[in-house]
């Protein structure tokens, strides 16, 4: 086998075929999109074997393939653990919110708070979420971004420019429906670049019994604790994704309420939870191999430089002509999937928590449907914007830090009220808007200390610039803890110690909401008359079959160019086993209610 470190011939069939494979699924439902409920929720008709994958690739972006695999290169397999905290958090998030998000029939992720507390809160936690989305959405391009300029040799913002413009171009055709089908093929296409990598990788390692006993002492420890990721940060980590997970997070609430029942918002989350323990080791387990690797000098010093480009690295080195595109359209794959979620839920928030809402509350379904695309638009234009600004950034673990930062800081003030508010009637509306104010006020004003390099001391909080770490209560913790922890603590505080009571206005929504949640899906007029509208979308089977024929032909007619009796054997069975799964579901699609 030949190693390659630049894109070749077959590399860009490899790329054009998935790029036009993704525009077609958008054509297949822009005319399907007739009401804001098609383009936001699919009618809350999406398969939940579908919604189920879509969550699972919605929840991470190329970015995992250069800040876990960077952690797992150079401290072992806690890069694993630190993304199997997904698993906790979402048994939490099923467990106890799905039924919930289902019975609360919405169309976007914040409209249960007028319902439930006031339209202010409503409009307060539109304004925090938009921001936060764009930011980190922008990280994620912008790890593509250096994954595809690693392989290729573009530039990296011409990366960032492409994997934006189609990300943007299939979610604005289609809505959730295109964002939901193509997350489905994106993970097989995910999943066969790893049925690759991984082999390749530890072949070339010299096989599972090197990399096993002949790594570094405490490599395939849970943890790293010399390294800053020990077991108390690895706990924060599971309850910030819990939390997030289960209300910030739109995309992934939106996986819960587009599905027909609450039963399948419950396989929905099940579905997550098996993908998440199987998934992370097998896609990171080649960046632990990677130790074991003889690389060429100049990637040595770009590993030593910056190890994110580790898993871009192990591509370029291993694939050959054909399966290096494979990769990088698996890459593309993951981010597009996170940001096709994304730009359909921040869309969702903008047309009907503010267009509808402020703007235009007679609006027709049909102008609702070209707002939602309008606000597609500008989304995704903010986000690529911002990850220009982040071409500059830092090495691959920084930005798992500025993740981890960002979400510290506007997790707790909004996840607090919005979650207490779907199980507990005891929190008021001025309890949930004083939790959201001083969270995120205490939570911004550690935000800005830990940029400072002044030492502070106040009374149970000191702030150590020199290592940046805080010590609270007698612990000391690293900043990204310790903004969690006080912003999460004073957000609490507030809610339960300046809520006062409700009024009578307030107890009667309360309990009206309350009744809603209570309701099965189905025992509502407003469900049975959704019930009968749900024809209009047609069973998922047909064209999940042909894109996954389309995704075996491209792979098969990339063999003769594929050197190496492994390599072409993996490529020739994954296209082989894809070709018969496309037709089976083809198939399947004649019966109406396949989906």
């Amino acid at each position: 086998m030949q190693p390659q470190s630049h894109l070749q011939t077959p590399d860009y069939v490899m790329l054009a075929g998935y790029f036009l494979l993704m525009f077609c699924i958008g054509i297949y439902f822009y005319r399907r999109m007739q009401g804001m409920k098609d383009y936001f929720t699919g009618r809350n008709s999406i398969p939940w074997w579908i919604s189920g994958v879509s969550f699972y690739m919605s929840s991470f972006s190329a970015m995992a393939f250069v800040t876990y695999p960077a952690l797992c290169y150079l401290h072992g397999w806690v890069g694993v653990t630190a993304l199997w905290v997904a698993v906790p958090a979402t048994l939490f998030s099923t467990l106890l919110f799905a039924k919930r998000w289902r019975r609360a029939r919405i169309d976007s992720p914040v409209e249960f708070i007028e319902a439930r507390y006031s339209a202010t809160l409503r409009q307060l936690f539109v304004w925090q979420g938009i921001p936060v989305k764009i930011v980190n959405d922008a990280l994620r391009l912008f790890a593509t971004g250096t994954f595809v300029s690693v392989c290729s040799g573009l530039d990296i913002r011409t990366s960032i420019l492409g994997a934006g413009g189609v990300m943007l171009l299939y979610t604005f055709m289609g809505g959730v429906w295109a964002v939901s089908v193509a997350d489905f093929i994106q993970f097989i296409i995910l999943t066969a670049a790893i049925f690759v990598i991984l082999p390749l990788s530890i072949v070339k390692a010299g096989g599972l019994s090197v990399i096993l006993h002949h790594s570094p002492e405490g490599f395939f420890q849970l943890t790293a604790p010399g390294a800053g990721y020990d077991w108390p940060y690895i706990l924060h980590l599971v309850v910030l994704y819990a939390l997030a997970w289960s209300s910030i997070n739109w995309p992934l609430i939106q996986r819960f309420y587009c599905v027909a029942t609450e039963k399948d918002a419950v396989k929905t989350g099940w579905l997550v939870v098996g993908l998440y323990v199987i998934g992370p080791p097998l896609m990171f387990f080649p960046a632990i191999a990677a130790s074991h690797l003889q690389f060429p000098p100049e990637v040595l010093a770009d590993l030593q430089k910056d190890a994110g480009h580790i898993y871009p690295a192990l591509c370029g080195q291993l694939l050959p002509a054909g399966m290096l595109g494979l990769a990088i359209a698996a890459m593309f794959a993951a981010t597009m999937s996170c940001l096709g979620g994304d730009y359909n839920a921040c869309a969702s928030v903008l047309t009907n928590d503010i267009y509808k809402r402020l703007i235009r509350p007679d609006a027709s379904q049909k102008e609702l449907v070209y707002a939602g695309r309008c606000m597609t638009l500008l989304i995704g234009a903010f986000g690529i914007s911002t990850a220009f600004f982040l071409a500059r950034a830092s090495k691959a673990e920084g930005l798992f830090r500025m993740m981890v930062t960002l979400f510290d800081v506007a997790t707790a003030p909004v996840a607090i009220p919005m979650l207490l508010g779907l199980i507990s009637k005891r929190v008021t509306n001025r309890g949930a808007i004083a939790g959201f104010v001083c969270g995120t006020v205490t939570g911004l004003f550690l935000f800005f200390l830990s940029l400072s390099n002044a030492e502070l001391s106040l009374p149970g909080l000191l702030w150590h610039p020199a290592t940046k770490e805080v010590t609270l209560a007698g612990y000391t913790m690293n900043v990204e803890m310790a903004l969690f922890l006080s912003s999460a603590f004073v957000t609490l505080a507030a809610v339960f110690l300046l809520g006062g009571r409700s009024d009578a206005a307030q107890l009667a929504r309360i309990d009206a909401f309350a009744a809603r949640l209570d309701t099965p899906i189905g025992a509502l007029p407003e469900d049975v008359a959704a019930a009968k509208d749900k024809g209009a979308i047609m069973s998922p089977f047909r064209v999940v079959g042909v894109s996954l024929a389309v995704i075996a032909c491209v792979m098969l007619g990339m063999v003769p160019w594929v050197d190496g009796a492994l390599a072409k054997g993996l490529d020739a069975g994954i296209g082989l086993l894809l070709v018969g799964l496309g037709l089976i579901m083809a198939w399947r699609s004649r019966a109406p209610q396949a989906g």
